[in-house]
């Protein structure tokens, strides 16, 4: 979509419309806000009145399964896709109406980043530049610093046709940082990446938030890995934010609501203990993973459970309280929103209830 930026006024109008957002337990106010926004494709509601802050220097994962709005709302944040209505600002720079000046201040990371093939890693960065405006200087500066940082030194002069895709996604953040972003979008930035370049990648993106102050956003389905760096989640589901926090924050709300969720296994492992289990106070669900079972109750069975596999014979090999578990956290809400979505019968708890530690 090409949209033309505004008269000169437009970045104080815009900067005077967000004079009332809130700020933080630390008196900052937020980088990214969003009021309203909604994005509608014929009939169907992609994204819906979405109310978002985003603080300077917070690393923020924006999480739901395929579908559910996410990229939709990276496309307007980008300036990329127009509102159906509502409104949306980065650094006080209206998303919708300065596209542009948007773009100066983000860096964008998409799920599967593209190179010219024939041309090395460190051409790539240096087209970057050049497209960005930068001098010649500046350019190769930042190339050598950037390559450096994201460990790309020894292959900067391999032709990207051959890089793999953690080395292409490192090579991808440093292509992000050549122009110097104040905010930086990555749209699963974790996805078909070896379990040593997760933890690598991982580690610099902490980095670029902690030492450099730059505001992450995070867009991923992949709960385990978000769960270790993100200072807040957004919960997002049939294009609905169905809670926003810090994980604690929601786990303890989760506790609250009478959210009780116990790992255990014992000696014999026999279909008697499974029925046991179901027959515990208040237990909604047993679900068998691996060597152990998940049990989810609406209160905290660990002592009747103690006692009624004494009596039965049983021996615990495992019981263990799940706590600020952000698969937990994730299935319960989706399995409310879920629930009022169908009219309360439950049948989108199972689609939104089976992500685990691989986001499959």
């Amino acid at each position: 979509m090409d949209v033309t930026e505004r008269s000169p006024g437009t970045e104080t109008e815009a900067a005077e419309a967000v004079t009332a957002v809130q700020e933080d337990a630390d008196g900052r106010r937020p980088i990214i806000h969003t009021e309203g926004l909604t994005k509608t494709y014929g009939s169907k509601v992609a994204v819906s009145d979405l109310n978002l802050d985003i603080y300077p220097g917070e690393i923020f994962g924006l999480l739901g399964p395929n579908g559910a709005g996410k990229t939709t709302t990276t496309l307007m944040l980008l300036g990329l896709s127009e509102p159906a209505s509502g409104k949306a600002w980065i650094d006080g720079k209206d998303c919708t109406r300065e596209p542009i000046a948007v773009k100066r201040i983000v860096g964008y990371l998409p799920d599967n980043v593209g190179f010219y093939g024939d041309m090395t890693g460190r051409e790539n960065l240096r087209f970057t530049g050049k497209l960005n405006g930068l001098r010649e200087d500046v350019i190769e500066a930042r190339i050598d610093e950037l390559l450096e940082r994201v460990g790309m030194t020894e292959a900067a002069d391999q032709k990207t046709s051959t890089y793999s895709r953690g080395m292409r996604q490192r090579l991808g953040v440093a292509d992000v940082l050549m122009k110097d972003p104040k905010v930086v979008i990555m749209d699963e930035p974790t996805l078909g990446i070896d379990p040593e370049g997760m933890r690598e990648l991982m580690e610099l993106i902490r980095q670029l938030a902690a030492q450099d102050g730059r505001t992450i956003l995070i867009s991923s389905h992949q709960l385990y890995q978000i769960q270790q760096i993100c200072d807040r989640v957004g919960l997002f589901v049939e294009g609905k934010l169905v809670a926003c926090g810090k994980i604690d924050d929601l786990a303890r709300s989760m506790q609250q609501e009478g959210v009780s969720i116990l790992e255990t296994a014992a000696f014999p492992d026999d279909a008697g203990f499974r029925e046991l289990l179901e027959k515990l106070g208040n237990v909604d669900s047993v679900e068998r993973t691996g060597d152990f079972y998940v049990v989810r109750s609406r209160s905290d069975v660990k002592r009747e459970l103690l006692r009624k596999s004494l009596d039965a014979g049983y021996t615990l090999s495992l019981i263990r309280q799940r706590e600020n578990d952000l698969d937990e956290i994730y299935r319960r809400y989706f399995e409310e929103a879920g629930e009022e979505h169908e009219g309360g019968n439950g049948r989108k708890a199972k689609r939104f209830g089976i992500f685990g530690k691989n986001g499959q």
